[in-house]
Order: C-alpha cells, then sequence, then structure tokens
C-alpha cells in the first residue's frame, strides 16, 4: 500500500534506487556521530601560546606549563611555549609577540597596585621635606586610575608607649587622607589605619627613634 496522498510509483522508486531509506537513515547518523568524534577530539586538544612576563619590581618568577604528559618550566623573562598536538614547545617570544598576541587583553586589565612610603618629623605629623615632594606623585598615580581605591596606613617609631603611637599613627594616615580629599578624591574611596609601632619597617629596639619607621604606606589600587 502507498501512503496517502503519495503516487504508488514513487513511493517504490524510492526503496529500489540505491540505498534503502533505512539504511540511508543509520548511514547518516554513523557520520553525524563520527562528526561529532572528531569535533570533541579536537576540543580535547588544548592549542595556544603561554608567555612569561617580566615583573615590574623585577623579582625571578617562573611557571610550569603542563599539556598531557609533557612539561615546560618557563623561568625567565619572556620565555614561552606554544601548546600542540605534541605537547608544549618551549620558544623565546620577545614584547613585539605579546603585543601582537595579548595587547588587547592586556590593555583591559586593571591597573597594578603601587605603593609610596613618606616619613615623618618626629613626635609630629608633619611630613619631611623630601616626603614633601614626592606627594605629586602620589596624585598623579591616583589620576591614572577611573575608580581609585586607595588604603593609608600610618607608623610610628618604637619611642613611647601604644597608648602614645597608636593615635599618633592614626593622625598621620588622617593627614594624608585629607590631603588626597583636598585633592578631589572621594573621601569614600580612600581608608586611613594607624598600627602604631607594631609593623616597624626596620627593627630595633623598643625607644630606639629610627626615622624609617616614622611613615605612612600609601597603596594606590
Amino acid at each position: 500500500m502507498s501512503p496517502p496522498g503519495r503516487p504508488k510509483g514513487e513511493y517504490r522508486s524510492a526503496q529500489r534506487e540505491g540505498t534503502p531509506v533505512h539504511e540511508r537513515w543509520n548511514l547518516g547518523r554513523t557520520l553525524a556521530i563520527a562528526a561529532l568524534a572528531v569535533l570533541l577530539n579536537a576540543c580535547a586538544t588544548q592549542t595556544g601560546t603561554v608567555v612569561l612576563l617580566p615583573e615590574k619590581d623585577g623579582k625571578d618568577a617562573a611557571v610550569a606549563v603542563k599539556q598531557s604528559d609533557g612539561q615546560v618550566v618557563l623561568s625567565e623573562p619572556y620565555a614561552a611555549a606554544k601548546l600542540t598536538t605534541a605537547g608544549p614547545q618551549a620558544y623565546k617570544s620577545n614584547p613585539e609577540e605579546v603585543q601582537a598576541l595579548f595587547g588587547a587583553a592586556l590593555a583591559a586589565q586593571p591597573s597594578r597596585p603601587v605603593q609610596f612610603t613618606l616619613f615623618f618629623v618626629e613626635g609630629k605629623n608633619d611630613l619631611t621635606e623630601e616626603s614633601s615632594r614626592e606627594v605629586t606623585a602620589v596624585f598623579a598615580e591616583i589620576a591614572k586610575r577611573p575608580v581609585p581605591d586607595v588604603v593609608v596606613v600610618g607608623h610610628t617609631d618604637a619611642v613611647g608607649t601604644n597608648q602614645v603611637n597608636d593615635p599618633l599613627s592614626q593622625q598621620r594616615a588622617e593627614v594624608i587622607r585629607a590631603g588626597l580629599i583636598r585633592n578631589g578624591m572621594a573621601p569614600e574611596n580612600i581608608t586611613a589605619v594607624g598600627r602604631g609601632k607594631r609593623e616597624l619597617l626596620v627593627p630595633t629596639a623598643d625607644g630606639v627613634a629610627e626615622p624609617r619607621n616614622r611613615r605612612v604606606e600609601i597603596i594606590v589600587r
């Protein structure tokens, strides 16, 4: 019997010519599964490039690049590895290649935190003459950032008690915070804290008046 609405001859020719209909469907399904297997196998093989960039502070750094059973250790600036079907392949990159491959991604990253240290006159909230000049650099760094976040941490030397040094370190932090606000920075983006003599930059015995410990640290993010 022919299906309703379809001529008998047409139905028979579909069965006679070439691969039967049900076999054609099975063949198509097999090809689809094979194509999917190839696609999944391609996705399972990672490809790309890994480059170790130099640290801004000059510190040594290293990274291990693992792929399947292979491993390459990158331990110097611009050491690089290409991920291939044969495993990671080491080579030497350069700033030009980094810019070409990753320029857009690097430009989209937020700026790295920058830290400044300003020093104070003994027993006072007044900056030393040299540190007063450095405040301009702090303002310039903050101006580079669309939404800056600043933490100001005040410190004292080891002279005096905690009862004296805790409020003094807080006052020093607040002096800097007030200056940033006067320069146009939003108050809610500045945190000021005092640490007294608990975190000496230069370790000394109690009671020693070390100038480098009388300071504020300004972290700009």
